[in-house]
C-alpha cells in the first residue's frame, strides 16, 4: 500500500485546499473529485475523522490561550469548543465580557454575554443551546 500512496501523490500531487483539476472537476487531496453532481464527496467516516481533528485542535488552542477552559466540567467545555469552532480563534477573542465572566466562572454571566451577540442573532437555536449548557452545565434537551 506505501508504494502505491507514494506513486498515487507523485502523479496526482497533493493539495490540502480544493482546486479544479485539469478535467474541470473540483478535486481536493490527492485527486479526490469532489464535485458535487459527478464526485466521491467525504463518506461518513472521513467527515468524522476531519472533524475529530478540529475538535481536537480548537481544544489545543482554547487551552493554550484560555486557563480556565481547562476547569470547565465536561458540557462547558463542549459548549465552548462549538462556539469557538463555529467563530474561530478571531472571533471568540472578541467576546471579552464573556470570557471575562469565564475566568471568575460566572457562568450565568458568561451564558447572557453570549447571547447579547451578532454570533446569537445569527445562529439562533445553537446559541441558545450552547448558552443554556453553559449556564446549567448540562447537555440542552
Amino acid at each position: 500500500m506505501t508504494r502505491i500512496i507514494e506513486m498515487l501523490r507523485r502523479h496526482e500531487s497533493v493539495e490540502t485546499h480544493a482546486y479544479q483539476c485539469p478535467a474541470g472537476k473540483t478535486t481536493i487531496g490527492v485527486g479526490r473529485n469532489i464535485q458535487k453532481d459527478s464526485g466521491l464527496g467525504l463518506s461518513e467516516e472521513e467527515i468524522d475523522f476531519l472533524l475529530s481533528n478540529d475538535i481536537i485542535r480548537c481544544i489545543k488552542e482554547l487551552k493554550k490561550e484560555y486557563r480556565w477552559f481547562g476547569d470547565l466540567d465536561e458540557v462547558r467545555s463542549a459548549a465552548i469548543v462549538d462556539m469557538f469552532f463555529c467563530l474561530g480563534s478571531t472571533r471568540f477573542r472578541k467576546f471579552l465580557k464573556m470570557i471575562a465572566a469565564l475566568e471568575i466562572a460566572d457562568y450565568s454571566k458568561a451564558s447572557t454575554e453570549m447571547l447579547d451577540s451578532k454570533f446569537a442573532k445569527q445562529t439562533k437555536g445553537r446559541a441558545l443551546e450552547l448558552s443554556e449548557m453553559l449556564k446549567t452545565g448540562m447537555y440542552y434537551g
